[in-house]
Order: C-alpha cells, then structure tokens, then sequence
C-alpha cells in the first residue's frame, strides 16, 4: 500500500502563508523553525497550522499543493473560514 500524505497550510507570524506536504505532519511541523526546515520559514515563526487536506497519495498531494499555490490569498483564506 502506498505512503499516504498530508497537504498543510500554515501561517507565519508575519502572516505570511507556506503550503507543503509530508507523511509525517507533527515531525513536519516541529521541523519548520530549524535548519531542517523549508528555507522560507526560516525567522518567520512561530506558525499556525491554517488548512489540511489528509489521506492523498503523493500525486494528489503534489498536483493539490501546485493548485493552492495558485490562489488569492482570499481564497487561500477561504480553504478555512
């Protein structure tokens, strides 16, 4: 049976927002304010979890993750209200 993945939105204390996926949200999420994590939110925590979509395969995390980048910030906003 194939990874599932989670696509997650978070947003930073800026208020700025980060989408990405992982198979492992929590490790994920606690990686973000380290080197480890994605070189964008490095210095702009603390963050927000905003939006999760869960159980995808890589595939739909991917393509779902290339289309939320594509929104408005109201509509990203929207995923959650």
């Amino acid at each position: 049976m194939e990874d599932r993945w989670t696509l997650y939105m978070i947003e930073c204390a800026d208020g700025t927002f980060y989408t990405g996926i992982a198979r492992d949200l929590e490790r994920r999420l606690s990686q973000h304010g380290t080197p480890r994590g994605a070189k964008y939110t490095r210095g702009r925590g603390p963050f927000r979890l905003r939006y999760t979509e869960t159980d995808l395969t890589h595939s739909q995390a991917l393509s779902r993750e290339r289309q939320i980048k594509t929104l408005s910030r109201q509509e990203k906003e929207n995923l959650w209200k």
